[in-house]
């Protein structure tokens, strides 16, 4: 049987931090509990299930804070967890389970994150795939028989578990600032972060946030190597922003310049508003048109249903059976 330490990182986490526990502490080793700056109840709670309690000042980065914790751990493998999860009793025994039969040459373990629909911020669904449980110490193993290499792509397994994750509120705003600084920074910003900003952008964000984030997704189309799905994001992302700053030479040159090629969703809607906004309804119809029917969502799923409908019922265009 494996051993686990559950490493957390916590902060103002009060209402739901003793549920998570209750639903792990059975099938762990070792918790390891990182407070980032709570001014409630947090840490007394952690304090009743761990002495492994721990401060840490908050740098604007999550990984810099769950690094922090996995240093901490001595057991064979760890389990990631944020507080408003849980797993119900099912999904106990099956953790418990897991642990007894886990294969030594497994490295990393996938659970099912389960998020109900009036809870989701960033995705475009409720029920995902993602790394929960993972080998503290990595072993390295030679393979091929000749040109012979270290296997560096890690050995993974996905079980069925499935982790009931309940937020007690939008984590949006802290969400996008920690994208936006992540952002500024001077090395070059990952694809997979690249992607969840501008996502976020378009589920959350406020005026202010797109225009925040000019910066970070120009300077994307000013870099060689980058994906056309990451310039299609950029371009979306910048359109909006410079639509909601009053810069129209900006705007349509975003906007156009996506609309020639392989249009989306996301960009025919901010024409639709854009000429809604004017008061060109044949125009904004058109692009509401295009968004609902001709082309489909990259970054917000509702660009091709709910908006474009929204849209055209506002510029008098009466919605159909089929």
């Amino acid at each position: 049987m494996v051993s686990i330490s559950l490493c957390m990182i916590v902060k103002n986490e009060e209402r739901v931090l003793a549920r998570c526990l209750d639903s792990l502490m059975p099938a762990m080793d070792e918790i390891i509990i990182v407070d980032t700056g709570s001014t409630d109840a947090t840490k007394e709670i952690a304090g009743r299930y761990t002495e492994q309690v721990y401060d840490f000042k908050w740098t604007g980065s999550f990984a810099d804070a769950r690094n922090f914790a996995a240093s901490k751990a001595t057991k064979e493998y760890i389990y990631t967890a944020d507080a408003d999860e849980y797993l119900d009793e099912e999904n106990q025994a099956k953790l418990k389970q897991l642990k007894m039969i886990l294969l030594p040459e497994v490295e990393m373990v996938q659970m099912l994150y389960c998020t109900s629909a009036e809870n989701n911020t960033v995705y475009n669904f409720e029920k995902e795939y993602r790394p929960k449980l993972y080998r503290r110490l990595r072993p390295f193993v030679w393979i091929d028989p000749i040109h012979e290499t270290l296997r560096i792509d890690p050995v993974v397994y996905d079980s069925q578990i499935e982790i009931m994750h309940c937020p007690e509120g939008n984590h949006a705003s802290r969400d996008l600032q920690a994208l936006l600084q992540a952002g500024k920074r001077k090395e070059r910003f990952s694809g997979k972060l690249h992607h969840m900003y501008a996502m976020e952008l378009y589920h959350s964000g406020t005026d202010k946030d797109f225009t925040d984030a000019i910066p970070v997704f120009e300077k994307t189309l000013s870099e060689d190597n980058r994906t056309m799905d990451e310039v299609k994001e950029a371009m979306c992302v910048l359109a909006r922003a410079y639509r909601i700053a009053g810069n129209l030479p900006k705007f349509f040159g975003f906007a156009l310049k996506d609309a020639v090629t392989s249009s989306c969703a996301e960009i025919c809607c901010e024409l639709g508003k854009f000429y809604e906004g004017s008061g060109d309804t044949e125009e904004a119809i058109l692009w509401y048109q295009n968004a609902a029917t001709e082309t489909e969502s990259i970054l917000d799923i509702r660009t091709s249903q709910d908006i474009p409908r929204e849209g055209l019922k506002r510029c008098g265009v009466e919605e159909t059976d089929g």
